[in-house]
C-alpha cells in the first residue's frame, strides 16, 4: 500500500507505539477482548485491553492470552474510578506491560511513577487543558485528547476545541486524538494538525472480529449521530463522569438511579463513595447486557457520535487498510491543492 506521504506524519506515533500504523483501537469494556486486540495489533495497528471493572485474575488471564496471540505491543486501559482499579493497578505493575492508559478520571502522580518503574509507557486521557497540564506535570509519556463526541466515559469539551487548546500548544510529548472519528479523510487532517496518532472505538466495536452480540452491532449500524447522547449529572455530591451511549430505556433507568441516590444522600442513608460505586456498577452491568446478551432495550449501548458514520461490518484488517489508504489519498489531494 502506498504510504509515501503518510509516512511523514506517522513517524512519531509509529515510533512511540512500536507499530506500523498509529491507529489505535480504543479500549471498550466487554468488546476489547484478547482476540480483537491481537487482531488489530497483528494487522499493524495498536489496541488496548479494557480494564473496566474486570476482576484482577480475569484481567491477568486476558493479558496472558493476548501475549499468546500476538508478539506485537499492546496496552491495558484502566478506569481510575472503577471499584477494581487499585487491585488492577497492582496487577499491571507485576505483569510489566509495555503500555498503560489511564482513563475515567486522572491518576495520582505516584501511580504514574509506579507504573513507569515497571517498564510501561503511560498515556493519560485529557479532556481539558488543566488536566493535560497536570498529567504532563505528573510525568505522563503521552496524552490522548478525547472529545465529548466519543463513546463511553467522556469529558465536557468537543474535540475541535481541544485540538486548538492542546494539540496546537503541546509538543513535548506525543499527542493522540479521539472522539467522533471514523474516516481516513478526517485522520489525514488530524495528522496535518500535529496528531501523533488517532484512536477510534465505534468502528472497531462493529468489526467482524468484535465479540459484541449481533443485535448490538446492528443497533449501532442503524443509528444516527444524534442517537448517541451524553448522560447528565444531577447533583454535585454525586460526581458522575458523563457516559455517551445510544438512548434507550437503560439511559432512562440511569436517570432514575441518580435521583434515587441523591435522595439517599439527602437522607444520609448512603455514603458518597458508595453512591458513586453504584453508578459505575450500573454501567458495567448494563454494558455486559448489551454487548454480550444483545439487550438493546435496557443494556448500555455505549457508542460515539461517529456511529452515524458507521454503516457496515468489516474485518479489522480491511478497516485499517481503508483508514491508511484514505489518509494517504487525502494527504495527496491536499498536496495537489497547495501545489496549484
Amino acid at each position: 500500500m502506498n504510504t509515501q506521504l503518510s509516512d511523514r506524519f506517522f513517524g512519531r506515533g509509529r515510533e512511540f507505539l512500536g507499530v506500523k500504523y498509529p491507529f489505535i483501537c480504543g479500549a471498550m469494556t466487554w468488546v476489547s477482548d484478547p482476540q480483537l486486540v491481537a487482531t488489530v495489533c497483528n494487522a499493524g495497528g495498536f489496541a488496548c485491553l479494557a480494564g473496566g471493572n474486570t476482576p484482577p485474575e480475569i484481567l491477568q488471564k486476558q493479558v496472558e492470552d493476548t501475549r499468546l496471540l500476538t508478539d506485537k505491543p499492546f496496552g491495558v486501559n484502566l478506569i481510575t474510578i472503577a471499584p477494581a482499579y487499585q487491585e488492577q493497578l497492582q496487577l499491571v505493575q507485576r505483569m510489566k506491560l509495555p503500555f498503560l492508559f489511564f482513563a475515567g478520571s486522572f491518576p495520582r502522580e505516584k501511580e504514574i511513577k509506579l507504573v513507569q518503574e515497571s517498564g510501561a509507557k503511560v498515556l493519560c486521557f485529557s479532556s481539558t487543558l488543566s488536566i493535560a497540564r497536570r498529567m504532563l506535570g505528573y510525568g505522563a509519556d503521552a496524552l490522548v485528547l478525547e472529545g465529548m463526541e466519543a463513546g463511553g466515559h467522556v469529558g465536557p469539551i468537543t474535540l475541535t476545541v481541544l485540538l486548538q487548546q492542546l494539540l496546537f500548544e503541546i509538543s513535548e510529548v506525543p499527542v493522540f486524538v479521539a472522539g467522533g472519528i471514523a474516516t481516513g479523510k478526517m485522520c489525514a487532517h488530524l495528522f496535518l494538525m500535529g496528531a501523533a496518532g488517532v484512536q477510534l472505538g465505534t468502528r472497531f466495536a462493529v468489526a467482524e472480529e468484535s465479540p459484541a452480540h449481533p443485535d448490538f452491532k446492528q443497533k449501532l449500524l442503524h443509528s444516527n449521530a444524534r442517537d448517541a447522547v451524553s448522560t447528565p449529572q444531577f447533583d454535585s455530591r454525586l460526581p458522575v463522569v458523563a457516559v455517551r451511549a445510544l438512548r434507550n430505556k437503560g439511559v432512562d433507568d440511569f436517570g432514575r438511579l441518580q435521583m434515587k441516590l441523591v435522595r439517599q444522600l439527602d437522607e444520609g442513608s448512603i455514603e458518597r463513595n458508595d453512591a458513586q460505586e453504584e453508578v459505575e456498577e450500573f454501567w458495567m452491568d448494563g454494558l455486559r447486557r448489551a454487548v454480550i446478551e444483545g439487550d438493546i432495550s435496557y443494556g448500555s449501548l455505549m457508542a460515539g457520535q461517529s456511529v452515524g458514520l458507521v454503516d457496515k461490518i468489516m474485518p479489522v484488517r480491511d478497516i485499517l487498510e481503508e483508514l491508511v489508504r484514505d489518509t494517504e489519498a487525502e494527504l495527496q489531494r491536499v498536496r495537489d491543492v497547495l501545489n496549484g
